[in-house]
């Protein structure tokens, strides 16, 4: 093979257009590395509801393209008062109370301690995630996002053939041509299972059996019923084997509840995890509650929608890259929503291959590299320095879930306890090294060259 022609026309393929296949791909955009990006789907949507960045995600963001974080701004609703904004998660026991005792919603937490675990400077400020991608799409050049183009299959070029492309083959019959494949296609990734192989259970997520119930109250309703502080900041609520949580969305118009109970049925993963639900549905679960959270419950439409909660830790992916291609944020390592950091070490992925792939470009453009040893250091070192973290993303949410619903033996019903567990694995999350993260990936990649 002709070693100039090997390095011409370097171009990644990113398969999916979400959140953070559009993030990665402005990142890579801003950093003149040639993307071309493919979405199944027939118009641009982000399915899901709220979604919050953490001050460190929204570093991440900035680092990838400044513009990013003037989107989250544009989008988001301060939490609590506007003019003093409360920038603190908050836990209280929604359970306990006098049941032969009548009293007003809000009574029965007044002599309850209300934990406050601060997010830092516009920390849980929350935004609906098509709102996010709209604005981020906004800034995506024409010409780039392909719609339409539902991955079937990729292709190798073979050994010593003279070809150096991954051939993409779409399912309507269209293919493309790429020097590295990046699967961004979300929770049921076509590439991870391309990958991985169809019978392999790494390829597909699986059930945790827990249902969330999710609604949006108008904040006039929500007030008139819970009184204007409570309506306007994010607050949790334990209890056993379920917990509540809501916020403020769209601009302080409405709020966001979200309630988890757990489902000891299974859920077949060809069945859509979004299902019409009642209010009649979760009611029965918190029935047995104080009245605060019954008063939530009883503020959602008598109509709404279910989720059922899938997840990678069954059967994790060993390794996210497999020579020019690899997977990132929910393809590789999709976890439950209860640590809301899902789409924000998604970030952290998107910043760590926009980095590298920068470099791999450079180096080829100066001739001191070459593609075919380029692109799989590149990836290789992606995934060793990123997998243990997002593994520990995946399994921590389903443990802080447990000690939101007081099944953690370390503490029980003990909300102090609780709460101290919840703050070890929440500032894990927040106050990430990513200065020490591109450190890590600099040296692993010099390192993955070397093989």
């Amino acid at each position: 093979m002709n070693p100039r022609m090997s390095n011409e026309h370097f171009q990644v393929a990113i398969i999916g257009s979400g959140i953070i296949g559009s993030v990665l791909a402005l990142g890579l955009i801003r950093r003149k590395v040639s993307v071309q990006v493919y979405e199944q789907a027939q118009s641009l949507r982000e399915i899901g509801a709220g979604i919050a960045f953490t001050a460190n995600a929204r570093k991440c963001l900035t680092l990838l393209d400044a513009r990013l974080d003037d989107c989250v701004t544009a989008v988001g609703t301060v939490n609590g008062d506007p003019a003093c904004p409360n920038n603190n998660m908050q836990f209280i026991d929604g359970y306990t109370h006098d049941a032969l005792k009548h009293v007003s919603p809000g009574d029965d937490l007044v002599e309850k301690t209300l934990y406050k675990l601060h997010a830092g400077p516009r920390g849980f400020e929350g935004c609906h995630r098509a709102h996010f991608l709209d604005q981020v799409m906004k800034l995506i050049p024409d010409g780039v996002v392909h719609l339409s183009k539902r991955l079937d299959s990729y292709e190798l070029p073979e050994e010593d053939s003279g070809e150096n492309k991954i051939r993409l083959v779409f399912c309507d019959g269209t293919t493309a041509e790429a020097d590295v494949v990046i699967g961004c296609d979300g929770i049921k990734s076509r590439v991870r299972e391309l990958v991985y192989g169809k019978d392999n259970p790494i390829s597909y997520p699986h059930y945790t059996h827990k249902i969330a119930y999710r609604g949006l109250v108008p904040m006039d309703q929500a007030i008139a019923r819970l009184g204007e502080s409570r309506a306007r900041n994010q607050q949790m609520y334990g209890g056993p084997n379920a917990h509540v949580l809501h916020f403020p969305v769209a601009g302080q118009q409405l709020m966001n509840v979200v309630a988890f109970v757990t489902d000891p049925n299974d859920w077949p993963l060809d069945r859509n995890m979004t299902q019409p639900a009642t209010k009649d549905d979760v009611a029965g679960a918190f029935a047995e509650w104080g009245p605060t959270v019954r008063i939530i419950i009883d503020l959602l439409s008598p109509a709404m929608d279910k989720w059922a909660v899938f997840d990678a830790f069954d059967h994790p992916a060993p390794s996210y890259a497999a020579g020019s291609v690899c997977i990132a944020g929910d393809a590789a390592h999709a976890s439950a929503p209860h640590h809301g950091a899902g789409a924000g070490i998604g970030v952290e992925d998107a910043l760590a291959l926009s980095v590298l792939l920068d470099r791999v470009r450079s180096e080829i453009e100066a001739r001191s590299a070459e593609k075919a040893t380029a692109i799989p250091a590149a990836l290789k070192a992606f995934s060793t320095v990123r997998h243990e973290r997002s593994q520990w993303l995946v399994r921590s949410s389903r443990e802080v879930c447990e000690t939101y619903e007081w099944n953690n033996p370390s503490c029980g019903s003990d909300m102090s306890k609780g709460y101290e567990d919840v703050k070890q694995r929440s500032h894990k999350i927040w106050y990430f090294d990513i200065d020490g993260m591109l450190a890590d990936l600099d040296e692993e990649y010099q390192k993955c060259l070397m093989e």
